[in-house]
């Protein structure tokens, strides 16, 4: 299978943005038999790595003072190669961005897009490696 944090169009990662990590962390390890761990981010907020065997294939963070009073949410990344143009592309389609491409230290640089009808999702184009 393709690298899915190089190849444009493939789902790359997973995000639960939530109040209660713990609670979470709690309640999806039981029942999935998740495997968890810390990693920090920048600002020195914890980020909780979820891995099923060795590979890590999503996340967990505290929902952020900016996006304070959102529900719990997960969010669906999906990689390309040019965040800029995803974005001109999403409002020609007739789509919404909702955060326009904002980098991720060490990482890459990624939006909020919703579909015309309404779906919402997180184009991203990561660092090289």
């Amino acid at each position: 299978m393709a690298d899915k944090f190089k190849t444009h169009g493939a789902f790359s990662w997973f995000e639960l943005m939530t109040g209660d990590v713990d609670a979470a962390r709690n309640f999806y390890v039981k029942l999935f038999g998740w495997k968890t761990e810390e990693s920090p981010m920048e600002g020195g907020q914890p980020y909780t790595v979820i891995k099923i065997g060795d590979e890590s294939v999503a996340g967990m963070m505290a929902t952020p003072p900016q996006a304070e009073g959102t529900p719990p949410m997960w969010s669906i990344y999906i990689t390309v190669e040019d965040i800029d143009a995803i974005a001109a592309k999403t409002l020609e389609l007739g789509g919404k961005v909702l955060m326009p491409p904002t980098d991720i230290p060490k990482v890459g640089r990624f939006c909020v897009i919703q579909d015309p009808q309404g779906a919402v999702l997180c184009p991203i184009q990561y660092e090289e490696m």
